[in-house]
């Protein structure tokens, strides 16, 4: 067996195997487990932290998958032409992007401390009273889109940027020439040649907003009162705080399979979409 295969085998399949097999049991990874088939699934339906992680992850990626793809798209749009400082004004849209959520989330908690932070101090000298911020349960999973859409929208603005170039140029001289306004422009062309972007940028958001966890972790730790416990944490907390790491892979393998329906839905739309090329074909 060669070493690359070892290495395939290693690093993904049997995880993936082992985990599976976890989540049919009851074991803290301490002790002996014990087979207890779908108990833990069972258990996943009755649990209400459960159920409020499935919400609060659905509201986070309600939110934050359209508003990322359509700041993204509007933001490339503005930047797709000819101005002064235009290399700046995107690179500076990207930056956010490549910090890592870990370091974002320690920035914003120290922006946003209740007490000492910069957001209060200026909404004192505006007059507004105080606000509770990340330590309010009606604000914190609100707040976490927003940090999380600070640099997830510079990806998607760089991907629309890309797509951009490649929209035939002269499609939309014979447009302008035959009276086209930008609006139809936008409408009848561009937005029509971003549909395979679109879809894939869907996809990746969707993925990244369904796992998020470190961002989480290190400004709210699922609080407060659980407003912005996700599955992602909803797992870890199990695995490593409660030690029921086959009820916590229990609840990872009701998160795959929610990627993978997401994932095939996506891709039948792209193959039922009227002039979408086969799969491996070149457009």
């Amino acid at each position: 067996m060669s070493p690359s295969v070892l290495i395939i085998l290693g690093l993904s399949i049997v995880p993936v195997v082992w985990s599976l097999l976890l989540s049919f049991r009851a074991d803290d990874l301490v002790t002996p487990g014990r087979w207890v088939g779908l108990d833990n699934y069972r258990a996943l339906v009755r649990d209400p932290g459960f159920r409020t992680a499935v919400e609060n992850t659905l509201v986070y990626a309600g939110l934050y998958v359209p508003l990322s793809l359509v700041g993204g798209l509007v933001l490339a749009l503005a930047l797709n032409r000819r101005i002064r400082l235009i290399g700046l004004y995107r690179t500076l849209i990207f930056v956010p992007f490549v910090i890592s959520a870990a370091a974002q989330g320690v920035l914003f908690f120290f922006i946003l401390d209740p007490q000492f932070g910069v957001a209060n101090s200026l909404l004192h000298h505006l007059g507004v009273s105080r606000q509770g911020f990340l330590s309010d349960p009606g604000q914190a999973l609100y707040l976490l889109v927003a940090i999380s859409l600070w640099s997830g929208v510079g990806f998607c603005v760089v991907v629309y940027l890309a797509a951009l170039q490649d929209v035939p140029q002269e499609l939309i001289e014979s447009a302008r020439l035959d009276g086209a306004n930008r609006l139809r422009v936008l409408w009848h062309i561009k937005l029509p040649s971003l549909t395979p972007v679109t879809v894939f940028l869907l996809l990746w958001e969707l993925i990244t907003a369904l796992q998020v966890f470190d961002l989480i972790y290190v400004t709210t730790k699922g609080g407060p009162l659980g407003s912005t416990t996700v599955i992602v944490y909803f797992v870890w907390e199990q695995a490593f705080q409660m030690f029921t790491a086959g009820y916590g892979a229990a609840a990872a393998y009701v998160l795959a399979a929610a990627l993978l329906v997401a994932g095939a839905a996506l891709r039948l739309y792209r193959r039922r979409r009227p002039g979408a090329a086969p799969d491996g074909a070149v457009r």
